[in-house]
C-alpha cells in the first residue's frame, strides 16, 4: 500500500506544506544556535618577533581569551545608551589682580643729545698781532689805523666790517689805512682783518671798539640879547647842581665845551678835545633853581610910563 497517493490533488499540497514547515524549523534552530552575522570571522595572525616562537601548545595556553564578536544590532543599540553628564561649577575664579588698577607704562629714558666733536679750524696763514688805535669815540674825524703782524704782502688790504680800505704797505710786519668818519658815526664794534681781495690769504680778526662820546652835562635854558644883538648871553643850567651860569660866545663850559653859536632855538658847543659838535635845544630847565629861566621881555619904547 503506497504512503502517499500523488494522484489526488489534496495529497500533493499536504506534501509541499510539510516540506516548508520542516525547512522553517531548520532555519529557527540555526538562528538560535549560530546566528545570522554576515561578517566572516577573521583569523588572528601572530605578530612577527625576532625571538624564536614558542610551541603552538604553549602560545595557545598563555594567550588571552578572544572576546566573542559583537553583533551589529548590539553596536547600534550602544549609540542610544544614556549619557552621564556632570556639569562643572559656575562660580567665577578669584581675580589674581585688582581690576581697578591701571598699568602705567614706564617713562622712556631721556635721550641725551650727543654733541658732535667739532673739527678744529686751521689757523689763518697770516698773523694780525695788533691794531692801533683799538678804542675810538663815535662821531670823531678820520683817523689812521696801524696794523702790525707777520707775513704781510703788497697785495693785501685792510678790511673793516667787510669793506675794503685804501691800504699802505710798509713791510711784512706793518700796514696802515685811513678810517673815514662815516665808519664810526655810531657806537659799536668794528671787525678788522687783513687779507687779499680774493681771500686766498687772510689773517685773524681784531676789533675796534667805538664808544659813545662824552656829552655836556648842561641844559640851555635862556638867552639875554641887548638891542644891538652883538653880545648875546646864554643861560645854561648844570644838571648836577641845578646852578644857572651865563656864557658868551667863545667861552669854555666845564673846562671842555666851547660855545660857538647862541640863538633863541639852540646852543652849539664844540668839544675841544675830540672836535665833536653838540647842539643843546632851548628848554625850560629846572624852575626851582634861582636865576632867570627864560629870555626877559624887552622894553617897548612906546610904552606909557604914566601911572
Amino acid at each position: 500500500m503506497a504512503l502517499v497517493d500523488l494522484s489526488k490533488p489534496g495529497e500533493k499540497k499536504k506534501l509541499i506544506l510539510a516540506a516548508g514547515l520542516g525547512f522553517g524549523a531548520i532555519l529557527v534552530l540555526y538562528w538560535a544556535l549560530i546566528g545570522f552575522d554576515s561578517r566572516p570571522a577573521q583569523p588572528t595572525k601572530p605578530a612577527a618577533t625576532a625571538s624564536p616562537q614558542r610551541s603552538t601548545t604553549t602560545a595557545q595556553r598563555n594567550a588571552p581569551a578572544t572576546p566573542a564578536p559583537v553583533s551589529q544590532q548590539v553596536q547600534d543599540a550602544a549609540k542610544f545608551a544614556p549619557i552621564d553628564y556632570e556639569p562643572s561649577s559656575y562660580s567665577a575664579p578669584e581675580a589674581k589682580r585688582n581690576i581697578f588698577a591701571y598699568y602705567d607704562p614706564p617713562k622712556p629714558p631721556a635721550v641725551v643729545p650727543s654733541t658732535p666733536t667739532r673739527t678744529p679750524t686751521p689757523p689763518p696763514p697770516i698773523l694780525l698781532a695788533s691794531i692801533s688805535p683799538s678804542n675810538v669815540y663815535a662821531r670823531t674825524a678820520d683817523f689812521t689805523l696801524e696794523a702790525a703782524g707777520d707775513k704781510f704782502t703788497p697785495q693785501m688790504r685792510i678790511f673793516v666790517d667787510g669793506r675794503e680800505l685804501p691800504t699802505k704797505y710798509k713791510g711784512p710786519q706793518q700796514m696802515s689805512a685811513t678810517i673815514p668818519a662815516s665808519f664810526i658815526t655810531a657806537p659799536g664794534a668794528r671787525q678788522v682783518v687783513v687779507r687779499t681781495p680774493d681771500n686766498t690769504l687772510y689773517s685773524n680778526q681784531m676789533t675796534i671798539n667805538v664808544a659813545a662820546p662824552p656829552t655836556p652835562n648842561y641844559s640851555y635854558v635862556g638867552i639875554i640879547s641887548p638891542q644891538n644883538r652883538v653880545t648875546d648871553t646864554a643861560l645854561v643850567q648844570d644838571r648836577s647842581t641845578r646852578q644857572i651860569v651865563s656864557a658868551y660866545r667863545g667861552d669854555v663850559i666845564g673846562g671842555r665845551f666851547r660855545v660857538t653859536s647862541i640863538s633863541e632855538k639852540e646852543l652849539v658847543l664844540m668839544d675841544t678835545s675830540l672836535k665833536i659838535k653838540h647842539i643843546l635845544p632851548m628848554t625850560e630847565g629846572d624852575k626851582t633853581a634861582g636865576g632867570p629861566m627864560s629870555r626877559p621881555t624887552p622894553r617897548v619904547d612906546s610904552e606909557d610910563d604914566e601911572p
